[in-house]
Formats: structure tokens, C-alpha cells, sequence
């Protein structure tokens, strides 16, 4: 059988993606596939897993875009991430969105870091965890909107949305379908997408870039297998995988999760990887965010 590993727990991303590919890979090959739940430590359990499985393409890993800030947030991990883990394909891609509380008197990007300046350290951003996806978010905006918004982290998304409904933590980089249904209600104000240019999903809100010139966080998912896997094994994994990926049902489930097919090959996932990688390293480094054990 294949196995899919998710390093993170069931309902999330990760999860729906592993188990929407592991499906379609299941009637595409005719033989089971097995998605596995190893979750901790950002993801570095469930990575280390994969790392020390038979290089042979039968373990996989699908992994968030925090795969590419672990090198730099934890001292030593339990494996190589540029040697141990070979990249397979750039699975799917979409933005995360500004979100302010209604109390704030900000009503675009330029609001906000007109205010940020004028109160530096004073507004709060939080996030679902150090080293999370919003508070790379959070730093990469305090370092190229030139201001000081005071990181609050929190374990976990949940945790974090709930003092943002209360308005005590007035700002945050917020998954772009959780934050719809709350931007529409007038719970919270949209001030733009994390990606280059606005998302199909919510056209109507302005990339933060606009604002923000080369300002780019996107969330994203990639496919791994273990290192040492023969480039044939992996070019053909690739092939299947970009075949599932461009299947309607699958298309328009994504598009459910605020995100859109990418499918890349191995060179370009590569690639793609080594950029995102440096540029956490340098979000991580500049902010001074602590290493992990």
C-alpha cells in the first residue's frame, strides 16, 4: 500500500488535501492508500517519519507552507530537509488575508501603517503560534511597512481568532475562508490578500502589495518522499499526482479551501522550496525569533 503521511491533525489542510489525493491515487492505481496523522512539532514528526522511510516513492509527505521556516526555527531537527526529503510537486496555493476588529480605525493598508507609525508597539497582531504562518506574516509587514506591531502568539488558530472577534488582539493574518464568513457579518474588516495579486476567491479585496511593494506570503502545500528516491520513481509520482490535481471534482474542492492547483514538476517544487526557505530564514533571522529546541 501507499502511505501519505500528514504531519499535522485530521480537519486541517494538510489533512483534507492528504486524504483528497490519497483517494484519487487509490482508483488511479487500483491498491490502497493510507493517509497516517503524525502530528507535532510543526510538522517535524510527521517530516521525520518520511525522512527515514524506504526511499522506494510508497511514503509520502504533504506538508504547509511552515515546512520551508523550520531549518531556521528549531536548533536541530531529526533529519536534513535539503538532503532527506526529496521534493515531488507544488500542490496548491492561496492567500492568507489582513484582518482588523471594527474598532480599529483602519479601513485599508495605508490606514493601518498611517496608524502603526503613529502608535508604534502599541497595536497588538496576533497569530497561531511562534513561527506560525500569520506571524511570519506579521514580521514580514512590521519589516516592509517599516512599523511595530506587537506580536501576541497563541496555541493555536482558534485560540487566537477568538480575542480577534473580541477586539483584544485587533489584527491578524487570517485563512481566507475562515475569515469570509466573518468579513460579510461585519465582525471583522478586510484589508487585503497576502498573495501578489488579488485572489479569485475574493476579488474584490486588494493584495497588500498594492500598498506594500514585494510584500508575499502565501499558504501552500508540496509533496515530498524520502531522499535517495530514483528521479524516475519521482517523475513518475509527479505525473499522477498533477493528473489528480487537474481533475475537476478535485479543482473545485480546493477551490473550497480557498486554494488553487499548482502541480509543478520536481525542478520547479525545487526551486520554489530553496526561495521560500531563505526568505523565512530571512523573516526569522530580522525579527529575532527565537529557535526552538
Amino acid at each position: 500500500p501507499l502511505r501519505i503521511v500528514s504531519p499535522y491533525p485530521p480537519g486541517g489542510g494538510t489533512d483534507i488535501l492528504s486524504r483528497t489525493i490519497g483517494q484519487k491515487l487509490n482508483e488511479r492505481f487500483g491498491q490502497p492508500v493510507v493517509v497516517e496523522n503524525r502530528a507535532g512539532a510543526n510538522g517535524t514528526i510527521g517530516a521525520a517519519f518520511v525522512a527515514k522511510s524506504p526511499p522506494d516513492g510508497h511514503t509520502m509527505l504533504i506538508v504547509p507552507a511552515g515546512y520551508a521556516a523550520n531549518p531556521a526555527l528549531y536548533k536541530s531537527l531529526p533529519y536534513d530537509q535539503s538532503r532527506d526529503l526529496a521534493p515531488v510537486s507544488h500542490l496548491a496555493s492561496g492567500p492568507l488575508v489582513l484582518v482588523v476588529h471594527p474598532s480599529l480605525p483602519a479601513k485599508s493598508v495605508k490606514e493601518l501603517i498611517a496608524l502603526a507609525k503613529a502608535r508604534p508597539g502599541e497595536i497588538n497582531v496576533g497569530s497561531a503560534g511562534n513561527g506560525s504562518l500569520p506571524h511570519l506574516c506579521a514580521e514580514l509587514f512590521n519589516s516592509a511597512a517599516g512599523v511595530k506591531l506587537t506580536h501576541i502568539p497563541y496555541k493555536g488558530s482558534g485560540a487566537a481568532i477568538v480575542d480577534v472577534l473580541g477586539g483584544q488582539v485587533p489584527v491578524y493574518f487570517m485563512n481566507i475562508l475562515q475569515s469570509l464568513p466573518l468579513i460579510k457579518a461585519g465582525k471583522l474588516r478586510a484589508l487585503g490578500v497576502t498573495s501578489p495579486q488579488p485572489s479569485a476567491i475574493a476579488p474584490d479585496l486588494p493584495a497588500i502589495a498594492q500598498s506594500v511593494p514585494g510584500f508575499d506570503m502565501t499558504n501552500w502545500y508540496g509533496l515530498l518522499v524520502a531522499g535517495g528516491t530514483p528521479r524516475d520513481t519521482i517523475a513518475k509520482l509527479q505525473q499522477e499526482v498533477a493528473r489528480v490535481l487537474n481533475l475537476p471534482e478535485l479543482k473545485e474542492r480546493l477551490a473550497g479551501e480557498g486554494m488553487t492547483t499548482v502541480g509543478s514538476t520536481p525542478a520547479e517544487f525545487v526551486e520554489f522550496l530553496a526561495t521560500e526557505t531563505a526568505k523565512y530564514n530571512r523573516i526569522i533571522q530580522s525579527a529575532g525569533i527565537k529557535n526552538s529546541q
